[in-house]
């Protein structure tokens, strides 16, 4: 049975969960005025809202990733795409990526549902992407050692421990290629971490 993906549903659930995203960063971004940007450049650059200082005018773009496949719980980990495959092709995936032009992840978790798609609370942690890339290097770990991993492990689907980060309390590598047609290889890094260690912040 072939897998089947899941982007253009969770495009749509995405596009349900913005209003009350919306309403958090009116609520908690008073400072900030928010543009949500729809277009296909804009997509394509990783950013689905800009963020400007009402201020300074300094602005901020914004990628929002969405824990959609676990609705009604929290988890304490993100996963972060350094690779998957489109139609049998490997491509790069989302955090390594150099065209995407995101200054900040907004990590949308613990995301509640009374309804199907229709969405009630969830938690947002803003992430500097730069920051974390930086950390991450200090610690040896780049696109090029996470592909390598990827390809010389026996592991095909599942969590692979790394010699650079401690698995239970920082984060490891996944393969997912039973049950995701795009079979992704991700960074999970726990939530806790990046606060630690100054890379994000809870917005709520």
């Amino acid at each position: 049975m072939a897998l089947k993906s899941t982007f253009k549903e969770d495009i749509k659930k995405e596009q349900q969960l913005a209003a009350l995203l919306d309403a958090y960063y009116s609520e908690h971004l008073k400072q900030y005025n928010f543009d949500r940007k729809l277009d296909n450049n804009s997509q394509f650059a990783g950013i689905d809202l800009v963020l400007t200082h009402k201020e300074t005018g300094q602005r901020y773009s914004v990628d929002e990733k969405a824990q959609l496949d676990y609705i009604n719980e929290d988890l304490p980990t993100f996963a972060f795409e350094i690779s998957y495959k489109k139609e049998g092709v490997l491509k790069k995936g989302w955090l390594f990526d150099a065209d995407k032009k995101t200054e900040f992840y907004s990590l949308i978790t613990a995301i509640y549902s009374d309804a199907p798609n229709i969405f009630t609370s969830c938690k947002i942690t803003l992430v500097n992407r730069k920051k974390l890339i930086d950390v991450l290097s200090q610690k040896g770990i780049n696109e090029a050692l996470l592909t390598n991993y990827a390809d010389t492990h026996d592991t095909a689907h599942g969590k692979l421990k790394l010699r650079e980060l401690n698995h239970r309390t920082q984060g490891y590598l996944y393969i997912s290629s039973k049950n995701k047609a795009e079979t992704p290889v991700n960074l999970i890094l726990r939530l806790d971490f990046l606060l630690k260690n100054g890379l994000a912040k809870h917005l709520i």
